[in-house]
């Protein structure tokens, strides 16, 4: 079938493999919006580290936020935990909705840029704690969860066939872009300065989210770039390898179809271990850090080495499995963040700087890089045409992970103290790598290539 689509005035066809999966092809990235896809990698990844702050710089403002609204470390805690909630929430429905054409992706990420900034207000001026989980809690993690939720699944869309790298990089974005806010929070914020700080900071990160979505633009469903025959293996040896390794979907599943496939809920049950580890993490190396009587400047320095390193790794990570395989990394990714863990009990129990810094780095490592594994593999195992529904499920785990990282980690602290948090937390990053074992995807042939049709690309779909 040979079409000419108005929107872009290109001819394009549909050709399918043998399981049925259809690809379209013959118009360039050009064609469809004007400008190269890269832009589709360049601006989600500036979305995303407009959002990062909240949730990684957060806690180093636990200090000011206590003693300016008199709020517990409990509050502190809880309010991050119900933010992570909603930040997981709306990642199902925003999908939906965005495959529905319901949400085009521009209005999606000028949502989110008002939440950002009602988020800082919240923080800046409730006259109770309640405003502030109605503000920070609910408001910015909706608006935090319609960013991720449409940056992520952008580069998905637009690099159906070497995903990886590009998914990490974009996920990189929410961890680093929170490293000058650690030090800002907690270095140089206090009692007489936090209003305009936290005020300045929301409506420049809101004109950031707001800027960059404000040129989003989704490719046509079943969109494969024209330069990759998708019949074939691929001339160029980094593509070639890429889909041998993790070769596309068998068919572009519904998130009903999907929610059939036991792999789909084992997924989920993985990302909710892992997720809660990083969490964890995130929300009490900062105050394990000063218990263990490590100067503030360190443990800032350690949080943010572990932003950075966490951002950096998604990159990484997503390029490296793109060359071994999804599954494959995310084994090696969980035995790491496991181990990591232990490394930072012990580390902080010894006193060592420069060993608390180095488990920092690596527990930082292993929790950034299980996101962008899921993003991608989730569009993997199920197409990229509803990979926003099918990873908002699988995302979905947040809304469990979050809680019990945070709120319940601090029941867990207070309970068994940190050294028995953190063994536990070691302990389940171990027990995933197992579960990561048994991750396959669903109808597909056991052989292993990346079209098993030989049909030349000339045959189109009748």
């Amino acid at each position: 079938m040979t079409t000419t689509d108005c929107t872009t005035s290109a001819t394009y066809r549909e050709v399918t493999d043998r399981n049925g999966r259809v690809y379209r092809i013959g118009e360039s990235d050009l064609d469809i919006m004007g400008r190269r896809r890269k832009w589709m990698v360049i601006l989600p990844w500036v979305g995303m580290m407009g959002i990062s702050s909240a949730e990684y710089a957060f806690t180093s403002a636990e200090d000011t936020l206590h003693e300016a609204h008199l709020w517990s470390s409990g509050h502190i805690f809880w309010l991050m935990g119900v933010w992570v909630f909603f930040q997981a929430a709306v990642a199902f429905p925003a999908g939906q909705l965005r495959e529905s054409g319901r949400l085009p992706a521009r209005t999606a990420m000028l949502i989110g840029a008002v939440g950002t900034l009602l988020g800082y207000l919240s923080l800046a001026y409730a006259p109770n704690v309640l405003v502030a989980y109605f503000g920070f809690g609910m408001c910015s993690g909706i608006g935090a969860g319609l960013v991720y939720a449409t940056c992520v699944n952008m580069v998905g869309k637009w690099y159906p066939e070497r995903k990886g790298g590009k998914t990490g990089f974009v996920n990189g974005g929410f961890a680093y872009g929170s490293v000058p806010f650690v030090f800002l929070f907690t270095s140089y914020m206090d009692l007489g300065n936090y209003r305009g700080v936290l005020v300045t900071v929301g409506v420049g990160l809101c004109l950031v989210v707001a800027t960059a979505g404000w040129f989003f633009r989704d490719p046509p469903k079943n969109w494969w770039p024209a330069h990759v025959d998708p019949l074939r293996a691929a001339d160029d040896p980094k593509i070639r390898r890429a889909l041998e390794k993790n070769p596309p979907a068998a068919k572009q599943y519904t998130p009903r179809e999907a929610a059939r496939t036991p792999v789909l809920w084992l997924m989920w049950f993985c990302l909710l271990c892992t997720a809660g580890i990083n969490i964890f993490g995130i929300a009490f190396q900062v105050p394990f850090g000063k218990d263990m009587g490590f100067a503030g400047g360190i443990v800032a320095t350690a949080m943010s080495l572990k932003a950075i390193v966490n951002g950096t790794g998604r990159g990484v990570i997503g390029w490296i499995s793109d060359r071994v395989g999804r599954r494959h990394t995310l084994i090696i990714v969980c035995l790491v963040l496991g181990t990591a863990q232990f490394g930072v009990l012990v580390s902080g129990r010894m006193g060592s700087m420069p060993f608390f810094l180095f488990c920092s780095m690596v527990s930082g490592f292993g929790g950034g890089a299980i996101f962008p594994l899921f993003a991608a593999m989730t569009a993997d195992y199920f197409g990229e045409n509803n990979n926003a529904s099918n990873y908002g499920v699988v995302y979905s785990s947040k809304l469990i992970s979050g809680l019990v990282g945070s709120g319940m980690g601090k029941l867990v602290v207070d309970a068994w103290d940190y050294e028995g948090a953190f063994v536990m937390a070691g302990s389940i990053g171990l027990a995933s790598a197992v579960l990561a074992l048994f991750l396959k995807a669903p109808g597909r042939p056991k052989a292993r290539g990346v079209v098993p049709n030989p049909q030349p690309l000339g045959e189109e779909m009748a």
